[in-house]
C-alpha cells in the first residue's frame, strides 16, 4: 500500500516519460510525461506516480484528493484489525516451594488463556549462578503444570543473572458473536389482518338490533272470558 507522503503528482514528476494508466484503469503504454500531464488536466484530474521504483515509473490519471482519502482509510482499517499481543512477565526464584510454584503457574496459564505472550524468568542471586540447572528444572515444572495451553517461542536461555523463556498462547480466545436483539412483533393471523381485541370480539358476538325497531315484547297468555 503506497504512502501518500511519498507520492509525486503533476509537476513534481520530473522524468521524461512514464508508463501510463488512464482513469479507466487501462494501460496506455509509455508516453512522454508532458503528454500524460496534458491528458490528466483535460479531464480535470491529476497525474500520480504510483510506482516510482519501476523503469519508467508507473503513473495513473486519477482524482488525487479522493485517492489520498481512500488510501488513508485503508491504512487505518489495516491498523485497526492488527491484534496487539502483550507480553506478561512472571518472575520467580530458583529455590521456590511447590505452593508458590503452583500459584505462579496459574498466573502463567491465565495470561496465556487471555491471549498474551508470557515471559517466565528465573532470577539468580550470588552463588545461585553456579547452579543454573536448578532454574531449568523450575521452568520444566512450570511447563508440566500448564501443559496444553502454550506454544514455545523461545527456549530457556541465560541473560546475565536471569534465565527466561517466552511462551505463546496455543489457543487464543475468540470474541463471541454479538447477538442482535429484535423487538417483539404483534401476532398476525394468516390473512395479515391484526387480531381483534377480546372486548371487540365479545361485542361482535352480541345480536344486532335493527335500526328503528324495538325489541319484541314477550307474548302474554290470554285471560279466560
Amino acid at each position: 500500500m503506497a504512502d501518500n507522503k511519498n507520492l509525486r503528482i503533476n509537476e513534481q514528476i520530473r522524468v521524461r516519460e512514464v508508463r501510463l494508466i488512464d482513469d479507466k484503469g487501462n494501460q496506455s503504454g509509455i508516453v512522454p510525461t508532458m503528454e500524460a500531464l496534458r491528458m490528466a488536466r483535460e479531464q480535470g484530474l491529476d497525474l500520480v506516480e504510483v510506482a516510482p521504483q519501476s523503469v519508467p515509473p508507473v503513473c495513473k490519471i486519477l482524482d488525487y484528493g479522493k485517492y489520498k482519502f481512500e488510501n488513508e482509510k485503508k491504512i487505518k482499517e489495516s491498523r485497526k484489525n492488527q491484534k496487539i499481543v502483550k507480553i506478561k512477565e512472571v518472575r520467580m526464584q530458583p529455590k521456590i516451594d511447590d505452593h508458590d510454584l503452583d500459584f505462579k503457574s496459574k498466573h502463567v496459564r491465565q495470561f496465556l488463556d487471555e491471549g498474551n505472550k508470557v515471559k517466565v524468568t528465573i532470577r539468580f542471586r550470588g552463588r545461585e549462578l553456579a547452579h543454573t540447572e536448578i532454574g531449568e528444572e523450575v521452568l520444566k515444572s512450570v511447563l508440566s503444570r500448564i501443559e496444553g495451553s502454550f506454544a514455545m517461542e523461545k527456549m530457556p536461555s541465560m541473560e546475565g543473572r536471569f534465565m527466561s523463556m517466552i511462551l505463546n498462547p496455543k489457543n487464543p480466545p475468540k470474541k463471541p458473536p454479538v447477538a442482535k436483539s429484535e423487538a417483539p412483533r404483534p401476532t398476525q393471523p394468516a390473512d395479515g389482518v391484526p387480531a381483534a381485541a377480546p372486548e371487540a370480539d365479545a361485542a361482535e358476538r352480541k345480536p344486532a338490533v335493527e335500526a328503528g325497531k324495538a325489541p319484541a315484547a314477550a307474548k302474554q297468555p290470554e285471560a279466560d272470558a
